[in-house]
């Protein structure tokens, strides 16, 4: 998730390494206890002396199986397969399970950084961060990002440090 250390330039230190706010992982939790109620259930209504009974096990087995593996372990490994990484030079964004996909914005290209919550969110402490530079893509929006107001001051004090070209002082 992070950037290793030897991949910092000179002077870059890393001021903040995270990973998208945990509510993301609420709707797989439910989905996996739910099904696992569920195929527990089925397990136990499979009456044992039916002649397909070890098939219909089997079939539950295989069928919670699939849907543990979409609805709770691939969100999960999303979750933990996303990280955001804030340096004195740099706000870097890595997605991706089997395919890893790295952003890099430097903070002398960032021109507008704000911040939107809602009221649930406000209660979590996370919120939608909107970085918009002066690069090919222009708007990137981060959701869910934990600590969102301690993000967003850490970036803008990056930022305004880079245009003053003193990041080095920090």
């Amino acid at each position: 998730m992070t950037i290793p250390d030897h991949h910092l330039t000179q002077g870059e230190r890393r001021i903040r390494s995270f990973h998208p706010h945990w509510k993301r992982l609420v709707v797989p939790f439910i989905a996996l206890v739910l099904i696992a109620v569920a195929a527990g259930a089925g397990l136990f209504l499979v009456p044992g002396e039916w002649e397909y009974a070890f098939y219909a096990r089997l079939a539950v087995g295989v069928i919670a199986l699939l849907l543990l593996t979409v609805w709770s372990f691939v969100p999960y490994l999303q979750w933990k397969n996303t990280g955001y990484v804030l340096t004195t030079h740099r706000f870097t964004i890595s997605t991706g399970v089997l395919n890893k996909s790295t952003d890099e914005i430097p903070m002398t290209k960032v021109n507008t950084v704000s911040s939107d919550q809602t009221f649930v969110e406000r209660l979590f402490g996370c919120g939608t961060l909107t970085v918009e530079s002066a690069g090919d893509r222009g708007q990137i929006v981060l959701r869910d990002i934990p600590h969102i107001q301690d993000v967003r001051t850490d970036l803008f004090r990056l930022v305004e440090d880079a245009s003053d070209g003193d990041d080095d002082e920090r």
